[in-house]
């Protein structure tokens, strides 16, 4: 019998693969930052369902949810508020933005200028907002979910290095399978808009479960070594300029405690790490540009040090 914790992620996954098709394993990876309290940068081309599924997720949790569309236009008041005058009580009150809330959607956030972007680093990073000589908490719960196109898209800004680094994970959705792609047309074809039907399946309470059963999943003394080691070897490999921080090993070692509980076990065990490394450090890594003149990804120095880098055993 599988225990409460374990319950509730399936309950999650259920309810987001109603209108998720063959994705399973970006939907644990992107529960898997939720329950650990990280943030999630959801990167890949136009029509892939990337919005679809954050949006399942804000649906499938009884939370407030809040969706900015990043825009060229877009300033940091439009994110975190403004302070407004008030002429009956002669002071300035402020007006919260669509920051103030539990599960924030940033659509596109590429698409933004810089100045826009680094509204959310002190909120991602800290989770609170301060403006006016105030700090103003945010939810102990804020997550975030961004979507991005590829940087070489037109009319698209890359997100600097202090901002990828506050993602706990970076992944994409790729293509379905032919026969889930068909799945999707009859699924669409007999119902306009799914997400509508969609209903909460968990509620705060079961989230708080989630995150404390997460945080106590053990992990060995030799496995925080070997996160220690794959993040510390990738500031060594030849043709990185920026390797992987250490927020990158607090991030891996959480996301693979929550997927080591979706597993229904109490300890971490070396598949849990690999399982996410890649989607962990890979968009930390900055390459010197005769790396990305030589076409090295930074998906393939991860690969290659998980290759490389001992296992306990």
């Amino acid at each position: 019998m599988p225990n409460p914790a374990t319950q509730i992620y399936q309950k999650i996954l259920a309810n987001i693969q109603t209108v998720i098709e063959g994705h399973t394993p970006s939907i644990r990876k992107l529960l898997a930052a939720f329950a650990s309290g990280g943030h999630v940068l959801l990167e890949d081309l136009p029509g892939t369902g990337k919005t679809t599924l954050a949006k399942a997720l804000s649906k499938s949790v009884s939370a407030d949810f809040n969706r900015i569309q990043f825009t060229p236009d877009l300033l940091p008041s439009d994110i975190l508020g403004v302070s407004i005058f008030d002429q009956q009580t002669h002071s300035f009150q402020f007006h919260q933005g669509p920051v103030f809330t539990e599960i924030l959607l940033a659509d596109e956030i590429n698409r933004a200028s810089p100045r826009a972007q680094s509204a959310l680093l002190e909120a991602m990073g800290e989770r609170q907002v301060s403006l006016d000589g105030a700090r103003y908490p945010l939810s102990p719960t804020f997550f975030v979910m961004a979507t991005q196109n590829p940087v070489e898209f037109h009319g698209t800004y890359p997100l600097p290095e202090a901002q990828m680094d506050r993602f706990a994970l970076r992944f994409s959705l790729g293509y379905v399978s032919q026969e889930e792609e068909v799945k999707i047309l009859t699924q669409r074809q007999q119902q306009e808009d799914i997400l509508e039907q969609l209903s909460p399946c968990v509620g705060a309470e079961d989230i708080q479960i989630l995150r404390q059963q997460a945080q106590a999943v053990s992990i060995s003394e030799e496995l925080k070594h070997y996160i220690v080691s794959l993040v510390r070897a990738s500031r060594e490999v030849p043709g990185i300029a920026m390797g992987a921080s250490p927020r990158a090993a607090l991030a891996l070692m959480k996301t693979a405690q929550a997927l080591a509980l979706f597993d229904d076990l109490d300890y971490v065990a070396p598949e849990h790490i690999q399982e996410v490394a890649i989607s962990v450090m890979a968009h930390r890594l900055k390459m010197d540009s005769q790396a990305r003149f030589a076409g090295q990804q930074a998906e393939g120095v991860v690969e290659d040090i998980l290759q490389t880098v001992p296992v306990p055993i």
